[in-house]
């Protein structure tokens, strides 16, 4: 935890002094009174400044993801419920409620910018980073299973006909579906080509 010890004239001042360095709010911090201040002899002699310690509180980071998309849902008069599933080295945020194709997009496209924003606002204070999954009714679960039924039927074409296919534009997450279904082919491979957001995959015979 970050914390800094501050002095002034009264405690509201060291605490104010310490805001302004740690550029955080009252909202996020403990303090500690060190020192009270004192207005000495006649008020001017032997006179003592306040001194605090100020400590940011750790954040919640799941916490902070959370009541974003309750907010961002609210805001759309959408019912849900999340669930939360911490895994390795991501948290994965599971959407269900009625109706919620809005939040997916057009092949998730819609579902991938909350993500970000969801991820952005949960790291923007937090000392350490976390990576947040957000998925609706197992989308991505059901795409994953589309992309690579997809790979295997395009890649038999290419086999058959020694013909390159290109697919659509798609965003990172799904090209790394599509290569990682035709890693281990013996007579395929696979790669991307052009910018974002058009960039797409390429599937052709192996020299």
């Amino acid at each position: 935890m970050t914390s800094v010890e501050k002095t002034g004239k009264t405690i509201e001042d060291a605490v104010a002094l310490a805001l302004s360095e740690l550029e955080v709010g009252m909202d996020r911090i403990d303090y500690e009174v060190l020192e009270a201040p004192s207005r000495g002899f006649f008020g001017l002699i032997g006179t003592k400044l306040a001194k605090v310690r100020v400590t940011v509180k750790p954040i919640d980071m799941m916490k902070v993801a959370q009541d974003f998309l309750e907010k961002v849902f609210s805001l759309m008069n959408l019912e849900i419920q999340i669930e939360k599933v911490k895994k390795q080295d991501n948290t994965v945020f599971n959407i269900r409620g009625n109706d919620l194709g809005i939040l997916i997009g057009k092949h998730g496209q819609t579902l991938d910018a909350l993500q970000y924003l969801t991820n952005l606002t949960a790291n923007r204070d937090a000392d350490s980073k976390v990576r947040i999954i957000l998925d609706v009714e197992d989308y991505r679960q059901r795409r994953a299973e589309t992309l690579t039924r997809l790979a295997s039927r395009l890649a038999d074409n290419v086999r058959r006909r020694g013909e390159n296919v290109v697919l659509e534009p798609m965003s990172s997450n799904e090209r790394k579906i599509i290569h990682m279904a035709l890693q281990n082919d013996s007579r395929v491979v696979t790669y991307s080509e052009g910018e974002e957001p058009y960039r797409k995959v390429v599937i052709t015979l192996k020299k």
